[in-house]
């Protein structure tokens, strides 16, 4: 927990990245005024001493700072549905849109295969013994695909507005 609080939250590194592109981001007092929110708010979201940060709040932020991956945060580590359904994005993976699209480009080459295994194991409504390690194939690779998915769309998000 001590090292969680010397790392900079997911909040303060959205506006501070804002801040290069708009200089009203460069204070609290600036980003408070924008947000809508009193700078000891934005202080207690920033350093991550309010429980939850409240989900409009997190929405204005995605918006404003044009951080779409402050939602896919928010979800993974404070909301708790979110923390059991979504899968969190890799940052390396918006930060090079490239490298992303050629990873799950190859993903989807092994899509053929995987379509025609699962086809194979649910055919009779059923999974055996032997069919587990191809079902969790199956599953683990679904569950990349499903992660570089969400890197995708907000890499490209980003781009749109950059």
């Amino acid at each position: 927990m001590k090292n969680e609080r010397n790392k900079e939250s997911a909040y303060r590194m959205a506006r501070k990245q804002a801040s290069e592109f708009n200089d009203k981001f460069k204070s609290m007092e600036g980003a408070s005024e924008v947000l809508g929110v009193s700078k000891d708010s934005l202080l207690n979201y920033e350093l991550g001493l309010c429980k939850q940060v409240p989900v409009d709040i997190v929405c204005k932020m995605a918006d404003i700072y044009n951080s779409p991956e402050l939602l896919n945060h928010y979800c993974c580590h404070e909301c708790p549905i979110g923390q059991r359904t979504v899968s969190p994005i890799n940052q390396d993976n918006i930060e090079n849109i490239y490298k992303l699209s050629i990873s799950i480009f190859n993903l989807l080459g092994a899509g053929n295969e995987m379509s025609t295994t699962l086809l194979d194991v649910v055919e009779d409504g059923k999974i055996t013994e032997d069919e587990k390690p191809k079902v969790n194939y199956i599953v683990d690779n679904l569950k990349k695909l499903s992660g570089l998915t969400n890197d995708l769309v907000i890499a490209l998000e980003k781009m749109q507005v950059e």
